[in-house]
Order: C-alpha cells, then structure tokens, then sequence
C-alpha cells in the first residue's frame, strides 16, 4: 500500500496575548524567536519538513501578518503549498475545515497534520516518530489528537483520558474522555494514574475522513467553509478566502465542535518536551535557568533575586533586586512585572490597554512592513524621527504627503530614490529632502539590508497623511 502524502497545516492567525509585551497584536508570538534563533512559526514549518512524505506546508494566518508571514518563509527557503488569509477569527475548527476542503481538491486521501504555530518542541525525533504513527492511523479512518504525557500536576491544560489500545495500530488509542482545565487536586490524580495525557491542540487526520464528520456534525459550519473557499480571491502569493463567508461562520474549537462528538476519536501519546508557550511561566519552565532558579536574558543584573524570569528584549537594562518567583519583561516602549504564578491574567491587562485604546497593546516600537520595519527613535510637536531598514528587493509605494515633508540621510547600503520626476541613487552619509505633497519611493535594489535616518517635520506626522500612487504590495 502506497503510504499517504502528508500535508502540514499550520495555524498562525493568534495574539498571544499572555506573552506581552513581547508578543503584540501586530507581531504575535509566533513570529518571535522565543526558544531558538528562528521564529516559533519557522521552526514549525522546518519541523515539519522532516516527516517522511511530506508535501510544503499550507499556512493559515490571519491577513494583518500577511507580509511578516512571507518574510518569514523567505528567509528559510520555503515555498508554501498555499498562504490562506482568514479576515477574521473563528477558532480551529473551521480553519480545519477549510483546509480539509483544499487538500481534498487535490488529493481525498491526502493525510493532514494540523498543528499551531506556536508550540516548544524539545526532542524533535520523538515527535516525529508520533507523527508517522499518527499518519498511520488516520489513513486508517481515525481523527489523531496527540495527548502528551505530562510530568507535573498541571491546571492550564485540558487532559485526554486514554481508552483502550486500538486494534492491529501501534501506540494509538480511543479517547476515553476529554476533560476540561482541572483543579490542583484533579491535576495531582491524573499524573499519578497514568491514564491521562495533556491535549495538545495538534491533529492529524485523512481529508475525507474530517469532511465526512463535519458533514454530519457541522452542516451549518461546513457550507461556510465551502463558500468562505468558494469565493477566495487570489492576492499575489496569498489567498484571501470570502469575508462575508466568515461573517457568517460559527466559531468553534475542533475539541467541542468535532472531536468530542466522533466516534473516530483516537489519540497518540506523545514524549518529546512539548510546550504550547502559553505564558511567560511556560517560558520560564522550558528555559535552563542558573543556580538560584532565574532565567535572564539581554541586559540585566540580578542581586539577590531567586525563581524568576527577568528579560529585556531591546530595552533598557534591567537592575532587578531581592525578587522571588517573579516575571520581570522590558522592551522599548513597556515593562511588565508580574508574580510568576499570575502571567496567565496578562490577558485581561491587555484587553485593559486595548479599551483605553494604547497602541503598546497593539503595535511594537518597531513596525514591521513587507518592504522592512521602522521604529520611531524621537516625536513631538511638528516633528518626528525614525530609523528605517529597507530588505534588499524592498520598495516602498510610490507616494506623497499632505501634511509632512521628510528628510532621509542613508547609514548603510543604497537608496534609490524617486522624487518627482528625478531618480537618484545615494549612499552612507548621503541625504535628501522631500517637500510637502512631492511624489516620492524609497527603494533597496542592493543585496544587503538599507538602513537610513528618516526626520518628519510638519503640522502633522502621523501614519496615516499618506496617499498611495502605486503599490507593488497590493495596499490601498
């Protein structure tokens, strides 16, 4: 029998709104290289490459990180299968079946392996020995769920209760029973039973095999997936699908709204040092700490302070002294101190930050582009500073200000520039002045990055006294 071809779904359309403030609405967690030099969204993807039978990997993102997105997959080489761009949020099972749908297209058969962007894996050859099983054993007609074993009492998670072994399937199970986020006391039962796993949120499944449960189970959900791809339109390498679809599309997990209901429920044990980095305790744990418990990095100094996760992320230094159990993270804009045991409710002062309307729950001090990023150095009345990195091959849109005129001094690489009518090339230390309301682009057509110093002065500088000419991103 001809092994089934494998398809990576990746799932990077969320917030992470425990991890802010490194983790922002505009630049999540997931893009972050939280536990390693590549981002926890690359490192996914390369995890993945390594299955055995494996076709590109299809990534579900939201639209706002549309350009990140494809930065990120340049820059380890890899050409997806697709770029799908939900236009809102409507939890994992719809994304699950959208991508069933356009698997199916291609190939019924086809084996998907859904998975979040976000997840810590330590022992990668363990998990992907669990994933030729899992394979295994969704091309038979089950629907996987990885259950990982746990080594501690843990509340923050729901559990998988283990049934019995399935028949003539190495290491797969039927799912006794999914159980929700249990007290300190339930936690301590479960680890000392052995039945019950942690849920991983991870799944794997035959394509025809999910369409067919959600066919019985979620009518409604399933013909706004079809519509939602139906009605997809084509934007460069990315595929929009249909936003009134979704407006109209029931939000549901995978656990409640199928898993839960199968009868095809299987799970996979798993042992590989798996973390979802839900919360900055999660990192604090996943992390090799010192003598007296403490996890520190970037700038900091530490006296007298035991069980803590201390971080500056391109921040200022930290000087943090006689702390137990804390979580102290500073980036350029925002601090965050919090008790260790507590960093779960960040959400909650986030979703504060947002009613007040604080851009620092949103955006990070530097903004990423699909050009580059900038980061604001100084700003007040009538002026404002930048510093702009342009990727080599970015281009800026052709466009002019109503308000602002801009003065650009190039640190290092080469510019060109369109002004007017004229087109120059300038180099470190060179610069040039754009009046108010003159047609201008910045352009990078070197092969390192271009790094200049931007000077806004005018009545007003905000981002959005901006008109755009012409855009070789597709952005109004």
């Amino acid at each position: 029998m001809t092994a089934p071809t494998l398809y990576p779904a990746i799932l990077s359309g969320g917030s992470g709104t425990r991890l802010w403030p490194l983790s922002r609405a505009q630049y999540p967690k997931q893009m972050l290289p939280l536990a390693g030099d590549d981002s926890m969204l690359q490192q996914a993807v390369l995890r993945l490459g390594k299955a055995e039978n494996v076709a590109a990997s299809i990534i579900i993102g939201n639209k706002d990180h549309r350009f990140i997105i494809a930065e990120q997959l340049r820059q380890i080489h890899h050409v997806p299968e697709a770029l799908l761009l939900e236009p809102a949020g409507r939890n994992t099972a719809p994304a699950a079946a959208i991508v069933a749908l356009y698997v199916a297209e291609r190939d019924p058969d086809g084996v998907i392996a859904l998975l979040p962007s976000d997840l810590f894996i330590e022992d990668e050859t363990a998990f992907l020995s669990g994933l030729t099983n899992a394979v295994e054993i969704a091309a038979a007609g089950f629907l996987v769920t990885f259950g990982i074993t746990p080594n501690r009492p843990e509340t923050g998670y729901g559990y998988i209760l283990k049934g019995k072994p399935l028949e003539g399937l190495e290491a797969g199970f039927d799912v006794g029973a999914y159980v929700e986020k249990p007290d300190f006391e339930s936690a301590e039962s479960y680890l000392a039973s052995g039945d019950y796993l942690w849920n991983s949120g991870m799944f794997v499944f035959r394509a025809s095999t999910f369409l067919n449960e959600i066919t019985a189970l979620q009518p409604e959900m399933l013909a706004c997936c079809r519509d939602a791809l139906a009605n997809a339109v084509g934007d460069m390498d990315f595929l929009r699908l249909c936003e009134q679809a979704f407006e109209k599309m029931p939000s549901d997990s995978i656990d409640y709204a199928i898993m839960e209901k199968t009868s095809l429920a299987a799970t996979v044990p798993l042992d590989c040092g798996w973390s979802d980095l839900g919360a900055w305790m999660s990192l604090w744990q996943q992390s090799e700490a010192d003598e007296e418990g403490n996890v520190s990095l970037g700038d900091v100094v530490l006296e007298g302070v035991s069980n803590s996760y201390i971080r500056s992320e391109d921040g200022p230094m930290v000087a943090a002294l006689g702390l137990d159990e804390m979580v102290v993270v500073a980036t350029r804009d925002a601090v965050l101190v919090a008790p260790k045991d507590r960093t779960t409710e960040v959400r909650e002062l986030v979703a504060r930050l947002i009613e007040e309307g604080r851009n620092e729950a949103v955006f990070h001090s530097k903004v990423y582009r699909p050009w580059g990023s900038y980061q604001d150095i100084d700003q007040d009345e009538r002026f404002r500073v930048k510093r702009i990195i342009v990727r080599p091959g970015g281009r800026l849109s052709l466009q002019r200000h109503k308000f602002r005129a801009e003065h650009w001094v190039v640190v290092r690489g080469e510019a060109e520039v369109t002004r007017g009518k004229d087109v120059m090339t300038l180099g470190p230390d060179q610069s040039v002045y754009i009046p108010v309301g003159e047609t201008h682009r910045l352009e990078n057509r070197g092969t390192e990055s271009l790094h200049l110093i931007e000077v806004q002065t005018g009545d007003y500088v905000g981002e959005d006294d901006i008109e755009r000419l012409e855009d070789v991103y597709g952005r109004d």
